[in-house]
């Protein structure tokens, strides 16, 4: 049986970009604040799943709640979406700063208040620690995923949604300053990748 990792934390536990507290999931300019994951295993490939019920591919994401700082927004969707725990990864690196991207207008819900217009999110590398098997994407009674797979590191790039791909394009750059020891631009195109390894039959 799947137990949902969820820890609740005062109200006043989240933190603004200038260190003030803040209640505000979406901000002023209608951005909802998110985190985004990507995961890779020892040969630095990330972990790639499929939306349930559709044939659309991502990288794991997720809403911030109130009254959560972002590692508690980071490891509850972990554990939602994928089923890992804190001790199956190890946090790598973080970006900086937020990256943002648009939702097109047909995905703009106008009747909600406040209106989200796209997504303001941290992003987390994590290094996967735990064998396959501890991914489970039937941890929630909504599962987000049905399918996933590792694939090599700038294959996303390809694949992902159109209004997704710069704030894809960003996060990745950013973590492959580290990750691989590049300075300026990544050695290998990254539109030349192309999936290899799947995951196991889970």
């Amino acid at each position: 049986m799947c137990v949902i990792y969820q820890k609740w934390l005062k109200k006043d536990s989240f933190f603004n970009k200038d260190n003030k507290l803040s209640l505000n999931i979406i901000d002023p300019q209608g951005f909802r604040l998110n985190i985004g994951i990507i995961i890779i295993n020892g040969e630095n490939q990330v972990l790639w799943a499929r939306r349930f019920g559709q044939n659309a591919w991502q990288f794991p994401q997720g809403g911030v709640q109130q009254g959560e700082r972002l590692e508690e927004a980071l490891f509850r969707e972990l554990k939602e979406e994928l089923g890992l725990d804190p001790p199956h990864v190890r946090i790598e690196d973080v970006t900086h700063k937020f990256l943002r991207y648009r939702l097109p207008p047909g995905l703009i819900r106008y009747d909600n208040h406040p209106v989200c217009v796209g997504q303001k999110q941290k992003w987390y590398l994590l290094r996967m620690l735990a064998s396959n098997e501890a991914v489970d994407l039937e941890c929630s009674e909504k599962p987000e995923f049905e399918e996933w797979e590792w694939v090599p590191f700038w294959y996303p790039l390809r694949q992902v949604i159109s209004f997704k791909k710069d704030v894809y394009r960003r996060a990745l750059l950013h973590f492959a300053q580290n990750l691989f020891g590049m300075i300026d631009q990544p050695i290998l195109d990254p539109f030349i990748a192309k999936p290899s390894v799947r995951s196991a039959e889970l």
